[in-house]
């Protein structure tokens, strides 16, 4: 491949695609995006939005909490007093001043990579027959998760959609069809959190029945977000809720702490999205008293990011090299323009003297394990990381439980996760935002349809819960690198800046962030 040199600061690299990356079993078609199915012809779909046409840039005035804006006096500490070799110190000042310029209003858009635009979603499932093997629903719902209004609005509309898929699981395919009549006139995707999510859930249900009931094959097709729109919602979703700050604070953190010391450092970021989150890691390094470290970044690109950027990794590149020439820091920038199950050992190109630090932000997950693959590309994933021995690796993941459960099992884990997903975005934006109808269809609907409606290898949003993460991690070698206490007050701080409903407990080693009684996000390190 050829590389363009950016003098000592990057390099870059503008590579197209593989071809043969079309054909690979691990990037399956599916359903994603803005899931806005022409076959619904119901009034009630949350896939006939009226404000879909529509484009948003920024976060109108008003949009975002006022507190956000509050939250930048967190820390007024000055760059020159940053670093510090080693210690409590050096880590206090590096972790405010990531906190303060997460925070701030963002110049760029920087988002956790999604799953690949496609024009068609058309697969044939099969129900499994009923029988003793079949998972029976239980009688009693009792969810981790459970809204404060404990409303008989709320338990009404969850009842019924238990019923759906209880049905539905029990291949009672007449009596659902009565129940899903009811359920869509129950919901709305501009209402309370439990009927804008149980609009998406029953299209999942509609989408699951119309595609193995009868086993034939349904193709729905659905209409992609322009680019700069899809960044808007990615945007806008980053602003409203602390989950994806969360995850880049505990990354950043992590690898501050574990190279601090270091004179040459190689992160590998296994999807680097926009690149703008590490911006804020950079500056920190580049504020040492002892000078910039060299700082070496692989980045390994993924369906979405490439279509929202508009661009190749060559932007990418672009962005890191200003911010080598603005803090005055060493950046080599390699780009791997290939997605993450195609990545070798050998393209990654390792080199003596360098400290490794490997991170997964959301995205292992969609490896698919032994229960579909008999390569298990997941643990093989972790034991490839694990033969570069590597300095740390950050693993920010959801925490659910949707992996290798059964249909109805796994229906109610998505029907409790994302009720308290839902109504944490209450907290900042009102139900009635055309922004916020936007994120939902398009950053979530596609993962709540895709967890309830595939199977096999189609079915890639694959969460499994931190001990399940612990377990794999160690099995294949890494042991846990402790966390600093000192993260773990900063995220505080940046949590009161949206609800006090937010939790962050630590747990075996990790750091899980929550709604009320609901966990939804780890983060931990290992080495």
């Amino acid at each position: 491949m050829g590389s363009e040199q950016y003098g000592y600061r990057l390099t870059g690299q503008g590579s197209s695609y593989p071809t043969f990356q079309s054909q690979a079993p691990l990037v399956p078609t599916r359903l994603i995006e803005s899931l806005k199915f022409e076959t619904r012809d119901s009034p009630n779909s949350p896939f006939v939005n009226p404000f879909d046409s529509e484009t948003f840039t920024t976060l109108s005035s008003g949009a975002s909490p006022s507190s956000l804006e509050d939250c930048s006096s967190l820390n007024q500490s000055s760059l020159s007093t940053f670093v510090h070799s080693g210690g409590i110190h050096y880590m206090k000042n590096a972790l405010q001043d990531i906190e303060t310029t997460l925070m701030a209003p963002d110049e760029e858009v920087s988002m956790p990579p999604l799953n690949p635009p496609i024009s068609q979603w058309q697969q044939q499932w099969t129900h499994a027959p009923s029988g003793s093997n079949m998972v029976q629903p239980q009688a009693v719902y009792s969810p981790r998760y459970s809204p404060s209004s404990g409303t008989n609005h709320t338990n009404n509309i969850k009842q019924l959609l238990i019923a759906c898929a209880s049905a539905l699981a029990g291949n009672k395919l007449d009596e659902f069809e009565k129940l899903v009549v009811h359920a869509r006139a129950s919901v709305s995707i501009s209402g309370d959190p439990i009927q804008r999510l149980c609009a998406y859930i029953v299209e999942g249900l509609v989408a699951r029945r119309e595609l193995s009931g009868n086993n034939i094959y349904r193709a729905l097709k659905c209409r992609e977000p322009e680019g700069k729109d899809l960044l808007s919602y990615m945007h806008i979703l980053y602003e409203i809720c602390p989950y994806l700050k969360f995850g880049y604070m505990a990354a950043n953190g992590a690898i501050a702490e574990a190279c601090r010391n270091e004179d040459r450092i190689h992160i590998i970021d296994f999807q680097i999205a926009q690149g703008t989150q590490w911006i804020t890691l950079l500056q920190a390094l580049a504020a040492r008293p002892g000078g910039p470290p060299h700082v070496r970044i692989t980045g390994i690109d993924d369906p979405v990011s490439k279509y929202a950027r508009g661009d190749s990794l060559e932007l990418v590149g672009k962005r890191l090299e200003a911010v080598s020439q603005k803090f005055n820091i060493p950046v080599e920038f390699q780009p791997l323009p290939f997605y993450a199950p195609f990545v070798t050992k050998q393209m990654l190109d390792v080199r003596p003297g360098e400290a490794l630090a490997v991170n997964f932000a959301l995205q292992l997950h969609h490896m698919p394990d032994e229960s579909v693959d008999v390569n298990n590309p997941r643990d093989e994933r972790l034991r490839m990381v694990k033969s570069l021995s590597p300095k740390v690796v950050t693993l920010v993941e959801q925490e659910s439980n949707t992996n290798t459960a059964a249909f109805f099992p796994r229906f109610l884990e998505v029907l409790d996760y994302y009720s308290a997903m839902f109504e944490s975005m209450d907290a900042t934006l009102a139900r009635d935002r055309k922004e916020r109808i936007n994120v939902e269809q398009h950053c979530l609907a596609r993962d709540i349809v895709n967890i309830i409606a595939c199977e096999g290898k189609e079915r890639i949003e694959r969460h499994e819960l931190f001990r399940k993460w612990r377990s794999r991690l160690t099995m294949a070698g890494f042991s846990q690198y402790p966390l600093s206490t000192y993260v773990n007050s900063v995220i505080r701080n940046l949590l009161k800046c949206y609800s006090e409903h937010y939790t962050l407990v630590e747990k075996d080693g990790a750091m899980l962030l929550g709604w009320k009684d609901r966990n939804l996000i780890s983060a931990s390190a290992w080495h």
